[in-house]
């Protein structure tokens, strides 16, 4: 009867230097002994990429990203577009870009950044008589229409919060509020866009008109400075603050970790399991409206296994169209003959109408980040068991 099965499983602080190989697989073959469950293939353990990153060593400090701003910004005057307001995300890479220039002229969108963290709501907006399109707000233009905000549930007024850093870091800084990213040329034409699943176009449109150095988060920090961390795909995308100081990366070996996973717990148990790195879950809370997913990517590296997306048939439109007439053991056994004669790609088709057609990753990724949760369950790796079984087996 048992279907999907999640289980978090707790393992020892992790620490750099630690093995994270053989941490994962000792965590799960003991929590298999403890509770009296076997692993079987296809089974999936994941592994949060914090840990995967923390293990390797992948820091970097504020000190390394300003050296790496001022190799690659021309003058003293960087325009920042779309930043997401984050303590923990944004805030110390915010710090690291000032300490290398001398002036940042931060662009806000609004009413709310990328992943739906609100200045002002909506309805606040459509009363003020301001079109989000076209209009430039300067912090005094914002402040007259809407005051002070502060973020609901941080209790931060990023607005003034950011500038303020930019201001400890001996810099001077110029803040707007626009939504089109072209905005930043009318200050400079030295720009970082700071916006994560929307950077390659928000870079394009303001190279386009006109911007000289225009980068993204993924060029600084995307190789070593001085002997630090790095990440050669993401650069500073999907970076967590780890001290006052320093950040941790996302990680760069997150592959090499899951494919060595799954190699070692098949030598152990003769089990063929799927193995993945997961960060941020992709799902929006729809009373907040904030967007989980502010890391680039859900899983940075997985076996091949999980490559693709589901072909599911769905059960409710079997069970009220084609086989409306049918009851009971007749019912279920018809169901399960359409399930094991489906077509290997069912795009298209009726009886898959309302699945999900989202990659394999992304949805076990984010049944993983929910599992684990951001605080202190203490449990860094999930066991996703009968992912792949259905009604017919």
């Amino acid at each position: 009867m048992p279907g999907t099965i999640s289980r978090g499983v707790r393992a020892p602080i992790i620490r750099e230097g630690d093995d994270i190989v053989s941490i994962v697989v000792d965590s799960v073959l003991k929590a298999a002994e403890e509770e009296n469950f076997s692993l079987q293939d296809r089974d999936v353990v994941a592994v949060t990429e914090a840990v995967v990153a923390r293990a390797a060593g992948n820091y970097a400090t504020v000190d390394d990203i300003a050296a790496d701003v001022r190799r690659k910004i021309e003058g003293d005057t960087v325009g920042i577009v779309f930043p997401i307001f984050s303590r923990n995300r944004f805030a110390i890479c915010l710090r690291g870009i000032a300490r290398g220039v001398k002036k940042v002229v931060i662009q806000f969108s609004y009413p709310s950044d990328e992943v739906g963290n609100h200045l002002v709501s909506e309805d606040e907006l459509d009363d003020s008589g301001i079109d989000p399109y076209t209009d430039v707000l300067s912090v005094e233009d914002f402040r007259r229409h809407f005051g002070v905000t502060k973020h609901p549930f941080t209790g931060v007024d990023y607005i003034q919060y950011y500038q303020d850093i930019v201001r400890e870091e001996g810099a001077e800084v110029e803040l707007i509020l626009a939504n089109r990213p072209e905005a930043i040329l009318n200050y400079t034409d030295q720009v970082i866009c700071c916006d994560t699943h929307t950077r390659e176009r928000t870079s394009k449109r303001i190279r386009n008109a006109g911007g000289k150095t225009v980068l993204t988060m993924c060029d600084i920090l995307n190789e070593p400075v001085n002997g630090s961390g790095y990440n050669a795909e993401y650069g500073l995308l999907g970076t967590n603050k780890a001290t006052e100081t320093s950040v941790k990366l996302f990680p760069n070996n997150a592959k090499e970790v899951a494919e060595k996973i799954a190699a070692v717990l098949y030598e152990k148990t003769g089990k063929k399991v799927e193995a993945m790195i997961y960060g941020d879950g992709a799902f929006k809370d729809p009373v907040g409206k904030i967007w989980e997913l502010a890391d680039p990517v859900v899983s940075p590296g997985y076996t091949d296994g999980l490559i693709g997306v589901p072909n599911e048939l769905k059960l409710k439109y079997l069970a009220d169209n084609e086989f409306a007439e049918l009851s009971g053991t007749e019912l279920a056994d018809a169901i399960r003959g359409a399930i094991e004669k489906k077509d290997k790609d069912l795009k298209g088709q009726m009886a898959s109408e309302g699945t999900t057609p989202r990659r394999l990753t992304d949805l076990i990724g984010s049944l993983c980040d929910l599992t684990s949760g951001s605080g202190d369950k203490g449990t860094p790796i999930v066991l996703v068991q009968n992912y792949f079984s259905n009604y017919s087996d």
